[in-house]
């Protein structure tokens, strides 16, 4: 397990987090001169971006994130991407957040699967960032914060072997592996098999560096080339163009952690029927987590460092539907299987002493009131994203 994969892992997840939410808030909103309360506006859709952004960019919380560390459950890391998603004044019931977070996963793992080199997932990662910082162009405060994270990756990332590169890769597909949740967009472009695995292609160009595949060369003992053997490969490979830019701007080359979602097309997730899958994560949900005490102290580390600002005045927020309508919405929370909800671990962090101030500072912010309803609301209550720790 590698040690650097966390920041890759989280700053990738988020691009797809955003990338889905502004599609949906495009989507969804109203001019500004005709829209009522509870409607969307192409104003509220920069506010929560830019929330959002600088949440997820903050200083401090990057500072925790870059730290070597390893990669904790699917659980924790959701716990994480719910309270980063409510960082604004949008509010998502449980089965959008349920399928926002599928989206990313399924999203990430199949550009992960599809990296021509371990070393690439790197540029994924500056694939993200470059149209995150698209979102923001006109707030140079909240750009300056996400071109300190770049800066980051290149000193951290740019020095690393492939070796470390490919333990990397393989810390992330470990992460992904048996999750194989159906989305409607990857099974219209037939990359996606009705079991919720990718098809891997057997065309386009090969890895920066390499040779197209077909020959085999045979050397003596004294490392001179004594035979050549040709074969048929069955695909259609080409040279790779040139390699990919790892500075902070220039061109990135690989298109894999782009915006799939600015053709604004529909995009719909369904679990698949395999068993195996839907055993691992009810196995991840019931069995005692021997991580659980490094899981908590992770948790309080990060969120210590996330600064989330709460809407201002008698406005509670907006809710978003990823759903195309709340029928749907209602109807897939009805549907969820109990196993894949995303429970937390029951830990009564106040009657333990040896618990930090900060962890109990953090959990008392977790801690939602009931508010009565207002007729102008534009949304519903914030959800509780961890009742106990």
């Amino acid at each position: 397990m590698s040690m650097r994969t966390l920041p890759l892992l989280f700053l990738n997840l988020g691009g797809e987090m955003l990338y889905i939410l502004d599609q949906r808030l495009r989507a969804q909103h109203i001019p500004g001169d005709k829209a009522r309360k509870d409607e969307w506006t192409e104003v509220d859709r920069k506010r929560v971006l830019n929330d959002i952004i600088s949440t997820m960019f903050n200083r401090k919380f990057m500072e925790e994130l870059f730290k070597p560390q390893e990669l904790y459950s699917k659980k924790a890391l959701r716990t994480i991407y719910e309270r980063l998603a409510h960082a604004s004044i949008m509010k998502l019931n449980q089965a959008s957040m349920d399928k926002l977070y599928d989206l990313m996963t399924m999203a990430f793992k199949y550009q992960v699967l599809l990296c021509p080199r371990p070393k690439d997932v790197l540029l994924v990662t500056f694939n993200h960032l470059d149209t995150i910082k698209g979102f923001i162009r006109d707030s140079p405060t909240i750009l300056q914060q996400v071109d300190e994270t770049f800066r980051q990756l290149i000193e951290i990332y740019g020095g690393l072997s492939a070796g470390e590169f490919q333990l990397i890769r393989q810390t992330l597909l470990i992460f992904f592996q048996d999750l194989h949740i159906r989305v409607s967009m990857f099974l219209k472009d037939k990359v996606q098999n009705n079991n919720g695995r990718f098809v891997l292609p057997v065309s386009g160009p090969v890895p920066w560096g390499t040779e197209l595949p077909g020959l085999i060369r045979m050397f003596n003992n004294k490392g001179e080339e004594v035979k050549r053997i040709e074969f048929k490969h069955g695909g259609n490979y080409v040279r790779a163009p040139k390699e990919g830019s790892f500075e902070l701007y220039g061109d990135r080359v690989l298109k894999l952690g782009t915006n799939m979602y600015s053709l604004n097309r529909p995009v719909e997730t369904h679990m698949s029927g395999s068993s195996k899958n839907l055993a691992s994560w009810t196995q991840e949900s019931i069995a005692p987590n021997p991580l659980a005490k490094e899981e908590l102290n992770f948790l309080a580390r990060l969120m210590g460092g996330m600064e989330i600002k709460k809407p201002s005045g008698p406005e509670p927020g907006f809710r978003l539907n990823l759903f195309t309508s709340d029928e749907e919405e209602e109807q897939a929370a009805l549907t969820r299987p109990e196993e894949l909800s995303h429970e937390v671990i029951n830990i009564q962090a106040t009657q333990d002493q040896q618990r930090s101030e900060e962890l109990a500072r953090i959990m008392g912010e977790f801690e939602i009131t009931e508010q009565p309803r207002l007729n102008t609301s534009k949304g519903d209550d914030l959800l509780a994203m961890m009742d106990e720790l």
